[in-house]
């Protein structure tokens, strides 16, 4: 189907991006792929070219282009080489940390940390999973004790995007003991590079977005001044629940763009192999299968697209945005299986792309909430 979420401004942009793609990130992949991160100059080189930021305020160093779309062009485009682990990295630093800098952060700290996530210099994570809490934010042990005009914060958090990487880092923490408070105990500190206590655990190994430099956190008596508080005190759950429909969106994204990815390189090998001396793309149950993908993924994409319509109006639901992540994060392993499954022995060998995009996949029903927690949610606001 014709796609109408797009304007020329959106096409230009796109053309722009994509071009860097094939320039900065394609000749690069493989080995980012092999040392487990990306180069830092990779970010410098984003922020240059206006990649990083867009809807940031100008005098701060955005475009002040308050538009998803162009971080839907993105994601899609870095989908469309296979550097899904970009797309994560990059998706987390515009998509999800940038949102609560300008939305809860004082103008003195906008002035002091938006020109730099603008320009590359300052990547950014945000710190909410431990080791033993995942969706159950009211179970972190991460705290910060204040003393004065300044916390003193202790814990550790893990799979953390760009933890390797990260400048400033927000982290979900309790900023009090009393066990009655539950969400209302946590708040968002920005603890930066450099701050004394702070340290970076392993890089982990993954299963896929092997690039994507994910790590553990480590916080030992970290002295982080009132200052670099996020909004108020004790809100920091509500804050996290505001901005959660927009990632999870930014998963959706990611999962309709790698399916196409996906079904396009399993349609070019249906025609190139051979069996029985025909394309295997001409047996009627290849057809079929390939018939199907293609089918789901449209489906999937006009959704996609009008809940992006709706989030930029303003009338995107959390349930929404919950259906979204859950239905195409689930159809992209479903795809991904069906496509290894179609290029036999040569799918399960990683030098075919195919593979790598069967790895990378698998992670996407898991983070920014569980498919679980997103029925969970959809079915509480069915009254149930």
């Amino acid at each position: 189907m014709k796609r109408t979420l797009f304007n020329s401004e959106h096409e230009m942009f796109r053309d722009s991006f994509r071009r860097f793609v094939e320039k900065e990130i394609v000749p690069n992949n493989d080995h980012w792929e092999k040392e487990g991160q990306v180069d830092r100059d990779l970010w410098l080189k984003l922020g240059r070219e206006g990649f990083l930021g867009m809807s940031a305020p100008e005098e701060l160093g955005g475009a002040e282009q308050d538009d998803f779309r162009f971080n839907t062009v993105i994601s899609e485009e870095l989908q469309r080489v296979g550097a899904a682990s970009l797309s994560s990295g990059i998706g987390l630093h515009n998509d999800i940390c940038l949102p609560y800098y300008l939305v809860y952060a004082t103008e003195e700290q906008k002035a002091r940390w938006v020109p730099g996530i603008c320009s590359g210099e300052a990547v950014t994570a945000i710190a909410m999973t431990e080791p033993n809490t995942g969706s159950d934010l009211a179970s972190i042990r991460t705290n910060a004790r204040r003393e004065g005009d300044t916390y003193i914060l202790n814990g550790q958090k893990t799979f953390i995007t760009n933890g390797i990487l990260s400048d400033l880092v927000i982290v979900v923490a309790k900023t009090s003991a009393d066990p009655a408070l539950r969400h209302k105990a946590i708040s968002l500190l920005v603890v930066e590079r450099g701050m004394k206590g702070f340290s970076r655990g392993r890089r982990l190994e993954k299963v896929g977005l092997h690039a994507q430099d994910t790590a553990e956190l480590i916080f030992e008596d970290v002295e982080v001044p009132v200052t670099n508080r996020l909004g108020e005190e004790g809100q920091g759950f509500y804050y996290l629940m505001r901005q959660l429909a927009q990632e999870r969106m930014s998963v959706a994204i990611s999962a309709v763009a790698a399916c196409w990815r996906a079904l396009n390189l399993t349609v070019d090998y249906c025609k190139e192999r051979t069996a029985f001396g025909q394309p295997i793309g001409s047996f009627q149950n290849s057809r079929f299968k390939l018939a199907e993908m293609r089918t789901e993924i449209e489906i999937g994409q006009v959704f996609v697209d009008r809940c992006i319509e709706e989030m930029l109006s303003g009338e995107l639901t959390a349930e929404t945005a919950a259906m979204a992540k859950w239905w195409t994060t689930d159809l992209q392993k479903r795809v991904m299986d069906q496509c290894v499954q179609l290029h036999g022995g040569y799918g399960y060998m990683l030098e075919y792309p195919i593979a790598r995009a069967y790895l990378d996949a698998r992670v996407q029903s898991i983070y920014a909430g569980t498919n679980e927690i997103m029925k969970e949610i959809i079915g509480r606001s069915m009254g149930l």
